[in-house]
């Protein structure tokens, strides 16, 4: 029996990432989320690691045919059923990504977009704090600190990055939604895409994203 893919698609900050650990944790999924598994591969200095350092350590992109031929080692050593948060992000990932599920058993169920507004991710993601001086990283909205702004750890005041600024966020969305609309295109013409709301607690949207997947609350 043909194990099953899942893509888990939507711009940073709608919770992606919770979700597929929540559909890991309950049914077995394995989440590969592309950042995870591209750092491992560079902190390993796997031979797709070294090269995909090579790009970075350049400032540039890493390419398309080095992202899949890191989920590609990953399908192989995978005996579940996976979740992809947040790839593929253009019709050619999408279009590459397909044969290479197929050649590892695995059959593309749906591509799930979480929809959140951009005034409720700008909320979210301008909350976002780090401790310049230990690196811990909390959320004014979910996780604050247990003293205005002070790190719990080593009572250095929070800063907030650069990118987590209102206006920097608005720019990321709409580079995000212009380069990301055709891949939603391509598989609403396939019938694979859901669309589920990101709007609501944590618990909200999971059991959105059961009913879409057609899976039971355990």
């Amino acid at each position: 029996m043909a194990r099953i893919a899942v893509l888990l698609m939507g711009p940073p900050g709608v919770g992606k990432g919770t979700q597929a650990k929540l559909l890991a944790e309950k049914f077995g999924f394995r989440h590969i989320a592309t950042g995870d598994i591209l750092r491992e591969a560079v902190r390993k200095r796997t031979k797709l690691g070294k090269l995909a350092k090579s790009y970075m350590d350049k400032g540039q992109l890493v390419p398309d045919e080095v992202m899949l031929g890191l989920i590609d080692e990953v399908l192989a050593e995978t005996d579940s059923d996976v979740i992809l948060d947040g790839y593929p992000r253009t019709v050619v990932q999408a279009e590459n990504l397909e044969p290479t599920l197929n050649r590892h058993g695995f059959v593309l169920k749906q591509a799930v977009f979480i929809d959140v507004p951009d005034d409720e991710i700008v909320r979210r993601l301008s909350a976002r704090r780090i401790c310049p001086k230990c690196g811990a990283v909390y959320n004014l909205l979910t996780q604050p600190p247990k003293n205005d702004e002070i790190c719990d750890n080593c009572g250095t005041k929070l800063i907030m990055r650069d990118d987590d600024r209102p206006e920097v966020i608005m720019t990321r969305l709409r580079v995000y939604r212009d380069q990301t609309k055709p891949v939603l295109d391509y598989y609403k013409s396939r019938g694979l895409l859901k669309i589920v709301s990101g709007e609501g607690n944590i618990e909200e949207v999971h059991q959105r994203l059961l009913n879409v997947l057609g899976l039971k609350q355990l």
